[in-house]
């Protein structure tokens, strides 16, 4: 076999792709165990954070981004809805073309696709949406003695730092030092929510502003609520008290419930404005709260989904759902797209190469959204153009229907086949495949044929005479003499044809009705 290339060029050890490149570490840079940066959480520590990741120390940055898919329920919702609406889309294989070659190359990818762990491990994937890049390893299997990913392992980002000279090439942090990739063993998703670097095109980077400032107001709200309609007490002491009596006032009215207690002399006097007995909608109601973190949640629901509708309860009439929904679909196939780019690189090549030896074209991984419009479409249009001459590929009509390669031997779905019409001799009507279509089309493909015949003729014998005449005053004079001599019988049986085909489609069509 040729030596083994990627898509970069290195050459494919295979006695390296048997071991595991980026396992966790009970000791070591690659600890499950993570750091809670969200706590305590200020605008400084936050620029920090961002900062650092951008100079090449990411692990703050990823800890946050885990930490607030945790803890922002929204945020969690509109990722995840993000993420299952691509992993759970059709998935079909697509042969480089009809050569047996090629077919052979693309029933072996399809085999791939026959997992019950396919829809999690796309999952994992697509957790690049979030953090910008995400990373697989593929766990080979050669049991069978053939490659085969027995596993797709997600690796936690924090093991993983990008070059810092070009801010884009992934390496493997090891105790001292950091590693390239191996060839062949890792599906690198890189997601582009922006342009610019991998580490700045997540959604967790784009969102973490919103929901620094979203924590800062639940955590008002939360306060708010645990006084709110609680009634205040006030311990009433005269000037006789002694200090002892004071600060058994004080602890009295302290333990009766939460805060909002306080002790005052009689002679003094305290008034409250503002508290929990304003109407409704002002800022002591608490409603200032809902509305922020309301206001903060439509902006992720911008960010991750690229609208509000299908998420929050606003009304804007079905013309607007409509057009929100198209969006949301269109961030759904721009998805599917960069997902499938990666596979084709970083799973599809691999497993053509490491089992069959590198090839000239490769079958492409689709994934997207399929309608029985398109299909409908597509048969349609097939049934018109194919008649006129139109080559298609099988193989091609069979992958855009995601529909496999038969077996030799199979029992195979056919046409219903229908006996030729025969008329006389002389008018000879014929029926294929492409002409059962419907009455108005059978009659036309079928009598015009033999109406072309007949006036081949006539046209001819008309021919002669224009070439004998040297005017066209003439010419009109030998039409008017010899008209009645031409050919017309054939004409004749043509009608009668026509008119026993249509009778006999009529009755036909009936009685399949």
């Amino acid at each position: 076999m040729a030596q083994l290339l990627d898509h970069l060029g290195r050459p494919v050890s295979t006695a390296m792709l048997k071991q595991e490149q980026a396992p966790p570490q009970t000791t070591g840079v690659r600890q499950v165990v993570s750091g809670h940066p969200a706590q305590g959480l200020t605008p400084r520590r936050l620029a920090g954070i961002l900062r650092d990741a951008e100079n090449g120390d990411a692990t703050r940055y990823f800890e946050l981004a885990e930490e607030m898919e945790e803890k922002d329920l929204h945020y969690l919702a509109v990722l995840n809805s993000r993420k299952r609406a691509v992993a759970q889309l059709d998935i079909t294989i697509e042969a480089a073309s009809d050569d047996k070659l090629d077919q052979e190359n693309a029933d072996f990818a399809r085999g791939w696709l026959d997992r019950d762990e396919l829809e999690d491990d796309l999952f994992d994937i697509l957790d690049g949406i979030g953090k910008g890049f995400s990373f697989t390893e593929i766990i080979w299997d050669m049991s069978e003695r053939q490659w085969w990913p027995a596993r797709l392992e997600w690796r936690d980002q924090r093991w993983f730092e990008l070059d810092k000279e070009d801010g884009r090439t992934p390496l493997v942090r090891g105790i001292g030092t950091a590693e390239p990739l191996l060839p062949f063993k890792f599906i690198h998703h890189v997601h582009r929510a922006k342009s610019g670097l991998p580490i700045r095109s997540g959604l967790a980077r784009i969102v973490a502003w919103v929901y620094m400032f979203k924590n800062y107001g639940v955590r008002d709200w939360v306060s708010f609520a645990e006084i709110y309609g609680m009634p205040f007490r006030i311990g009433k002491y005269d000037a006789s008290a002694t200090e002892d009596d004071v600060r058994v006032l004080r602890r009295a009215v302290a333990g009766m419930s939460v805060d909002a207690a306080a002790v005052i002399p009689k002679s003094m006097e305290i008034e409250f404005v503002g508290g929990g007995s304003s109407g409704s909608g002002s800022s002591g109601d608490g409603s200032l709260f809902g509305k922020l973190a309301a206001y903060f949640d439509q902006q992720v629901s911008k960010a991750v989904l690229g609208q509000t509708t299908t998420t929050d309860a606003i009304s804007g009439g079905h013309a607007v759902s409509k057009e929100h929904d198209e969006v949301r679909r269109e961030i759904v196939r721009s998805d599917a797209k960069q997902l499938a780019a990666t596979l084709n690189r970083d799973l599809i090549r691999p497993l053509i190469d490491l089992n069959r030896g590198p090839q000239k074209q490769y079958p492409k991984l689709r994934i997207g959204l399929r309608e029985a419009t398109d299909i409908t479409a597509l048969s349609g249009a097939l049934s018109h153009l194919v008649p006129l001459g139109l080559k298609v590929e099988q193989s091609v009509i069979r992958d855009k229907l995601g529909l496999p390669d038969p077996e030799d031997g199979a029992d195979l779905l056919t046409p219903r086949e229908r006996e030729t019409v025969m008329g006389p001799p002389a008018a000879q009507v014929s029926l294929n495949k492409e002409q059962l279509r419907d009455p108005v089309a059978r009659l036309t493909d079928a009598v015009q044929s033999d109406a072309d015949k007949a006036a081949g003729a006539s046209v001819e014998r008309l021919r002669g005479i224009l070439d004998e005449c040297s005017s066209l005053d003439e010419f009109r004079d030998r039409m008017m003499r010899e008209f009645a001599s031409l050919p017309v019988n054939a004409f004749a049986a043509v009608m009668r044809d026509g008119m026993v085909l249509a009778e006999l489609t009529g009755r036909d069509d009936i009685a399949g009705e």
